[in-house]
């Protein structure tokens, strides 16, 4: 194959490849995502066998009541699992699935608090961000590749196709969100809650805890790579008013979580 050709196809790949995140954003995205949702499935699958899940009802029932409510708002059937797990952290797969450390959960003050991270995961698989991030790191070729991969975390192609879906850490591998990404998961993820009937002002008090907790000597894999708290303050407070409507138009139609922690 000559290089006039490989141009030819590589070009043709960016035209089709175009797609539209929820806030508008043009993405590059050329990976199925029948196939990018199985490896959402099979890396799930490998956290629910090799990481102690929580068993504790009221706070398995606390958890799942939020990402009932914060899913509602986007439709499919969507798996929650609540990890033994000391340290904060949350994350949403694609393939719908949904996982929470219990060291989130006994950080939070509320149910609004949780939203607000829940509503966050939940933001980057709408807007496909594992699958842009692929697109982006990976030839389709490779990709491809890796979906055989993902079943056996613990090879070199294996890791990186995990932390490419956003779960690396798991593995001592992190490859992260780009901050882009980060904020626009910040963006949806509180308008998705504040749809849900959640006070979208609780996103605010929530990162305020979070930034006190990250001034230990231990880091936040949470954190790791998200914009920087004053920067994501500063972002949510603009978003505030209409996230505000949004939860008053949400008590109207009788939308009223009531998860108790």
């Amino acid at each position: 194959m000559n290089i006039r050709t490989i141009i030819i196809l590589l070009m043709l790949v960016m035209i089709t490849a175009c797609a539209t995140s929820p806030t508008g954003r043009s993405q590059l995205i050329f990976m199925p995502d029948d196939e990018v949702d199985a490896m959402g499935l099979q890396a799930f699958d490998n956290l629910k066998s090799e990481k102690l899940i929580n068993r504790n009802v009221q706070e398995n029932a606390f958890v799942q009541c939020i990402a009932d409510a914060i899913t509602r708002e986007v439709g499919g059937n969507w798996e929650v699992v609540v990890f033994e797990d000391e340290t904060l952290n949350a994350f949403a797969l694609p393939g719908n699935k949904i996982g929470v450390h219990t060291g989130m959960v006994d950080m939070v003050d509320n149910q609004d608090q949780l939203a607000s991270v829940i509503g966050h995961e939940v933001g980057h698989v709408l807007a496909r961000h594992s699958n842009e991030r692929m697109s982006q790191k990976l030839g389709a070729q490779v990709g491809v590749s890796l979906i055989a991969a993902v079943a056996a975390p613990q090879t070199a192609l294996g890791q990186t196709a995990v932390s490419l879906l956003g779960v690396g850490a798991q593995y001592g591998v992190i490859m992260p969100f780009s901050r882009l990404h980060e904020s626009e998961a910040d963006d949806i993820g509180v308008e998705l809650m504040a749809k849900a009937g959640f006070d979208p002002r609780e996103s605010i008090t929530l990162w305020q805890k979070m930034a006190q907790a990250s001034q230990g000597a231990q880091p936040i894999e949470f954190l790791s790579t998200h914009p920087s708290h004053g920067t994501r303050i500063e972002d949510l407070q603009v978003l505030m008013p209409e996230a505000m409507a949004l939860m008053q138009q949400a008590h109207a139609a009788g939308k009223n979580p009531r998860c108790v922690k």
